[in-house]
Formats: C-alpha cells, sequence, structure tokens
C-alpha cells in the first residue's frame, strides 16, 4: 500500500509539472502584454475604485505588490540563464496571487459588493483562459481561495461563510469546470489534426521512398555493371566494331553521375527524415553519426542552397577560419545552415542591405560556428522564444523550412548549443558550439 501511495504521488507530480511547463509555454509569447497590464492595471484600478468610485475597502499596498510581480516579465528577455529555469514557479505564484488569491481577498473585504462578484467572475475567467489544464486550475483555485480566507481573517476578518459568497461558489466552479471541457475539447481536436497530418505526412514518406530505394538499388546495379560496359566499348572501338563515338569526358560522367544521384537520393531520404522529425513522431538516430568537418559543410552549403539571385549570393561572405570536426550528419548539418541562411537573407531582404557573414574558431577542443548578418535583427521581446516550437512571429521563420526549433534539436543531438545575439535594427548573429571528436555526450 505505501509503495501504491508513493507511485500515485510521482504521477500526480509529474502531471501538475507537465501542467506547468505546457502553462508556461502557451503564456510566453504575451507575458510580455501581460506584463504591461498587470504592471499598468494594479495601481490604476487602485484609483478607480478609491477615488472615482469609492468602493468600502481598497490596499495600495497589496496592488504595488501586484505590479512588482508582474515588473520582470517587461524584462524578460534580459533574465540572466541562470533564472529561467525559475520562470515556470514564478509563473504559478503570478497567477496565484493576482487571480484566485488577490480578486477572493478583496470580494471578502468588501463585504461581497456586486463589484467585487464581477470584478472576481472576471479575475475566474481570465484564470480559466490562462491555465488549460484542469487539475493546475484546480490547484490555483484552491489554494489561492484558501490564503484569501487566511489573510482575511488575519487582518480582523471573521470566520463566517457569507450566504451571498456560498451563492456564488457554484457559478465560479460552473466556470472552472465548463472552461476546462472546452480546454480539453480543443487540445483534442489539436491533437488529432497533428495525428491526422502525421498520418498523411507518413504515407507521402512512403510514396516517396519507395522510388528512391528503386533509383538506389538501380545505381548500385549501374555502380556494378557500368565499368565492365565501357570496357566492353572499349574493346570493340579498338577491334574496328562499328560503335557509336563516345568521347572521354562522357565516359568520366557516367561514372560520377551514379554518385550524384546517390547522393541526391540520400539527402532526400534526409529530407523525408527530418519532416517527420519536425512532426515530432520520429527521433534522431545518433547512432548513424560520423566524423563530420564544419569547413566541408559549410562548402556544400553554399554551393547548392538556392540563391534567388546573383545578387543575393553576392551578399554571403565565407571567412573561413579553423576547421574543426566534431560527431554528427553532414546532411543534417547542411540542412542547419540553409536555415540560418535563409533567416539572414530575410533579415536583410527586410531592411534593404546588408551582408552575411560566415566564420569558425576554435576554443580548446571545442568549435564554434558563427552566422552573421547585417539586417533588421531580431525585436528584444521576440529573441527568448525564436526557438520554442510552433512559435511564429513576422520576423523568424518565414515561409517554409524546419525552423529554428528543429536547427536547436540537430545542433543538441551532435552534443553541441545553439545561441543567438541580436540587436534590432543592426545585426543578428547565430554562433553554434560543438565539441570535439571524442568529446561527445
Amino acid at each position: 500500500m505505501p509503495n501504491r501511495i508513493h507511485c500515485g504521488w510521482n504521477r500526480l507530480l509529474a502531471r501538475l509539472r507537465l501542467a506547468l511547463a505546457q502553462g508556461v509555454r502557451q503564456s510566453e509569447p504575451n507575458l510580455f502584454p501581460i506584463g504591461i497590464i498587470g504592471v499598468v492595471g494594479f495601481p490604476a484600478y487602485y484609483f478607480i475604485w478609491h477615488d472615482w468610485f469609492p468602493q468600502p475597502y481598497e490596499n495600495l499596498g497589496l496592488r504595488l505588490i501586484g505590479a512588482g510581480i508582474f515588473l520582470p516579465y517587461l524584462f524578460l528577455p534580459r533574465w540572466p540563464k541562470r533564472w529561467r529555469p525559475l520562470l515556470g514557479v514564478y509563473w504559478f505564484f503570478t497567477m496565484l496571487y493576482s487571480l484566485p488569491f488577490f480578486f477572493t481577498f478583496m470580494l471578502l473585504k468588501n463585504g461581497m459588493s456586486d463589484v467585487w462578484h464581477t470584478s472576481t467572475m472576471a479575475a475566474m475567467i481570465l484564470l480559466v483562459l490562462l491555465v488549460q489544464e484542469w487539475l493546475l486550475l484546480s490547484l490555483l483555485f484552491a489554494t489561492g481561495t484558501t490564503l484569501a480566507w487566511l489573510a482575511h481573517i488575519a487582518t480582523g476578518g471573521q470566520l463566517v461563510v457569507p450566504p451571498d459568497y456560498l451563492a456564488q461558489l457554484p457559478i465560479y466552479l460552473f466556470v472552472m469546470v465548463t472552461g476546462s471541457i472546452v480546454n480539453y475539447k480543443a487540445a483534442l481536436v489539436s491533437q488529432e489534426r497533428l495525428d491526422a497530418m502525421f498520418a498523411v505526412s507518413r504515407n507521402i514518406a512512403h510514396e516517396l521512398r519507395t522510388p528512391l530505394l528503386g533509383i538506389r538499388s538501380g545505381v548500385g546495379g549501374l555502380r556494378r555493371y557500368l565499368p565492365h560496359l565501357l570496357e566492353a566499348y572499349e574493346l570493340a572501338r579498338k577491334e574496328g566494331l562499328c560503335v557509336p563515338a563516345m568521347r572521354q569526358g562522357h565516359q568520366h560522367a557516367l561514372k560520377s553521375v551514379l554518385d550524384r544521384i546517390e547522393n541526391e537520393t540520400n539527402y532526400s531520404n534526409t529530407i523525408i527524415d527530418m519532416l517527420l522529425i519536425n512532426a515530432g513522431r520520429h527521433q534522431l538516430d545518433a547512432s548513424e553519426y560520423t566524423v563530420t568537418h564544419i569547413s566541408e559543410c559549410v562548402a556544400i552549403a553554399l554551393k547548392r542552397y538556392p540563391f534567388r539571385s546573383q545578387t543575393e549570393r553576392e551578399r554571403i561572405r565565407w571567412r573561413r577560419g579553423a576547421d574543426f570536426a566534431f560527431q554528427g550528419s553532414p546532411l543534417l548539418m547542411v540542412h542547419v545552415i540553409f536555415n540560418l541562411l535563409r533567416n539572414a537573407l530575410h533579415f536583410i531582404a527586410e531592411a534593404g542591405r546588408g551582408e552575411v557573414v560566415i566564420w569558425t574558431e576554435r576554443n580548446g577542443t571545442d568549435g564554434t560556428l558563427h552566422v552573421l548578418d547585417t539586417g533588421t535583427g531580431i525585436r528584444p521581446e521576440v529573441l527568448p522564444y525564436i526557438y520554442n516550437r510552433f512559435y511564429s512571429s513576422r520576423t523568424i521563420d518565414q515561409g517554409a523550412g524546419i525552423g529554428l526549433a528543429f536547427c536547436k534539436m540537430v545542433v543538441g543531438s551532435f552534443g553541441g548549443s545553439i545561441h543567438c545575439k541580436s540587436e534590432y535594427g543592426k545585426y543578428t548573429e547565430f554562433m553554434l558550439t560543438f565539441p570535439g571528436v571524442g568529446h561527445h555526450g
């Protein structure tokens, strides 16, 4: 029995942690405007309820605390990295204080007035919109309400539940239950859409892999028999048999074209794998990684990238620095560079000026690839979220592509890391750092 209780408790904690992470992820793109609303709204409504439409009770101190809690969200891009893991706990405390605790406390202190009944109802609706997991929602509501009652009693209130409060509780519960059901159904529909999209992509991948496999098998057969055919051609020509003339260069081209076809089929299979990985149903296989040289990857990427014009190509500056090797996949690395080039060229096109500078450097056993563009840059409020899955911005990940979230996943699978620094209106620089061969993991 104790083990069963322990396992159940662990599952509950795991579910709460997951719900908290989901809540933070859903709120992150809006934390800056939410911070503005909190910083401005808390003190502003003090004057509204204290001076314009006086209420029985107001508390400037509590409102300043509320404004202070929201203030750090205005500077989220400048949070030190060591603070970022605390964002989930801070978000939970923000929701707890600003919605169920504050509004329930003010409702009790104002004698269950109509104004605060309506305000508390609005707070409950906002809580349901911001917290879509019913378990976390219930925990916030129960904890915040309990703390509000304790604060009410500690400041001279009576331990008597007013009939008006009891009459309002079913309405609050109705809002929470209905909102949770709606949120659950919306999440279910979204998941079903993702599953359907993956099923379609998997079928398309299968249909594409079949002809690619045929092409690859054909290349294997040609690679095996082509030398014999060319040798037979040379013998026939020397014996004076009537055979069509074939220049030596064409014979070499026949041999090299097999390598190109095989490389293209491998590349196409990698693209299919990346699409499936980006859909979240396929994992990167680190066991297939090999020693990869960064300079070769950059050279291949610059050679194969589909530049739209010669002018666009001339904006690239490849300042070859110290080469380094890491354990990874050349094809995946090339596609990561493709994505960084695409973003950089988009920033330059948006600014109507600038260039892309690429260089490498070594730091002991580690190596770093730099990709810098002098285009529009990234707004500071957007910068913390550029790697978030499904996060969209008018200045990030324009058009089709695997996205920066996938780039981070790939680089991370190599044992490396990707960082970005940007000054809006001036530049954006991505730094990809990799451990040297033998230091992976």
